[in-house]
């Protein structure tokens, strides 16, 4: 089929891309085998034509997947799609995202393609691409993407038949990935006599996440370890918390770890079975760092859903918060355009750039435990770190999307919530980028009252959207 028969539903979508690469149901529009072969084809065409100090027949890209039943299928079809534009593939199985982009890099890839569709539930899947520098491709790559698969005849671009490009496996991968995490952790300290509770949601790091704990010491006991296809994030990993902490209290740990579904997420929770999200992981990062003069220009990245209690306690040590959009990409790019090393989000998005391009759960986690051993705190200790303001999140499944400002009514009633607000609060209400989802939050200093102000929005915008 040529992309001129390509259906309406086609047309409608405009884009491909959301915040955090292609996302969808697995065999709908845009996760089907046909359009992925696509996708395959438009990434090989661009990467053939981009300029490389290696020999053309040596370019190769890195595709890594998590757990989900359709990771077979995508992954197939992509590399089907590459190969047929004359770039190698190496395949390397179940493994983080952020594994993927150290993969990337120290295998002189041109390109690092990583199959998950993150924290959501298994019948969704998506695809992230990462360039040669391991960072995530740019959002004019992306469009160009996305110019090749919708309006382009992809077969008119295939290069000879003798210069079809081949794939094969790579079975060390998950070494290499648990060695480079292992030497983030400082080489003078270890984690024996250390008792931690790991849930690592049925998804890409149920390998990789034990060994790298449990080489450096620890006694590591293990949730969600036990992948079908199916099972991935279904009431496990960062966003569920609840069982791991209920765990932690009953084993005695010193502390739990949390990870998301292609683990470049974490949250921990402490020994007395608190949950403790990132914000409280970026805080207790950022005093540390500061204190040893490791916290360039002093400076810590968040987005707009962190916590107001992040940005009081931050501004009182002396370092100075900067917020982007919600996303770690948004977080990443602030970073690398200014110099700052630590960012992160409030969901465990924690990026550590001195050490990794991306968010990673598992290197996250290290850091805090180093700061466990450097302090000889305990972790409900070193959570202690601020006071949170009340927030209220209220996640509501729509059915379309349009631009809030041009829904009637929908200005004056946020200008009203913020007035009875008078400045101790504030809302923020934004479109998800990788589901079909309208997120409000509403902070303040009293619980019931932001409650109200939340549901009133949300019943709102369920009326006008659904």
């Amino acid at each position: 089929m040529t992309n001129k028969k390509v259906s309406k539903v086609e047309k409608k979508s405009a884009k491909l891309f959301g915040t955090d690469g292609i996302r969808g149901t697995a065999n709908q529009y845009p996760m089907t085998a046909d359009m992925v072969v696509k996708i395959g084809q438009a990434i090989g065409y661009i990467l053939q034509k981009q300029k490389y100090n290696a020999h053309p027949s040596l370019r190769k890209v890195v595709i890594g997947k998590d757990t989900r039943l359709s990771g077979y299928m995508i992954e197939q079809a992509l590399a089907s799609g590459l190969n047929s534009m004359g770039v190698h593939v190496q395949l390397v199985g179940p493994l983080p995202t952020p594994g993927i982009g150290y993969l990337t890099r120290t295998m002189r890839a041109v390109a690092g393609i990583v199959i998950s569709a993150s924290h959501n539930p298994f019948h969704d899947n998506g695809i992230k691409v990462f360039g040669a520098d391991g960072f995530k491709i740019s959002e004019e790559m992306e469009r160009e993407i996305e110019r090749l698969v919708l309006e382009e005849d992809l077969n008119t671009l295939l290069p000879p038949s003798k210069d079809i490009g081949r794939t094969r496996r790579i079975d060390d991968s998950q070494g290499r990935y648990i060695v480079y995490c292992k030497s983030t952790f400082p080489l003078e300290y270890t984690l024996d006599g250390m008792r931690i509770v790991l849930d690592t949601a049925n998804g890409a790091s149920y390998k990789v996440a034990p060994s790298i704990f449990q080489e450096l010491g620890a006694e590591v006991i293990v949730l969600g370890d036990d992948p079908n296809g199916i099972n991935i994030n279904d009431k496990v990993g960062a966003l569920y918390p609840q069982k791991l902490a209920e765990a932690v209290v009953q084993y005695r740990a010193d502390v739990g770890i949390s990870l998301d579904g292609d683990a470049d997420r974490v949250i921990m929770v402490d020994e007395k079975g608190q949950i403790v999200n990132g914000d409280r992981i970026l805080a207790i990062s950022a005093l540390h760092m500061k204190e040893r003069g490791l916290l360039k220009n002093n400076t810590l990245v968040a987005t707009q859903m962190s916590n107001f209690g992040l940005e009081k306690a931050m501004n009182d040590a002396g370092i100075k918060v900067v917020k982007v959009g919600v996303g770690d990409k948004y977080v990443v790019e602030e970073m690398r355009k200014n110099g700052y090393n630590l960012g992160g989000e409030q969901s465990g998005h924690i990026i550590f750039l001195d050490h990794t391009t991306t968010g990673d759960g598992c290197i996250a986690a290290l850091s805090v435990l180093a700061v466990m051993k450097q302090t000889n705190k305990k972790m409900s200790d070193l959570a202690r770190v601020f006071d949170d303001m009340p927030q209220v999140l209220i996640n509501l499944r729509v059915k379309r999307r349009m631009e809030l400002d041009e829904i009637k009514g929908y200005h004056d009633l946020i200008a009203h919530i913020e007035k009875k607000l008078a400045g101790n609060g504030r809302v923020f209400v934004r479109f998800s980028g990788t589901e079909p989802v309208i997120r409000v939050l509403v902070e303040g200093k009293d619980k019931t009252e932001i409650s109200h102000y939340a549901d009133e929005i949300a019943a709102f915008l369920e009326k006008e959207l659904s």
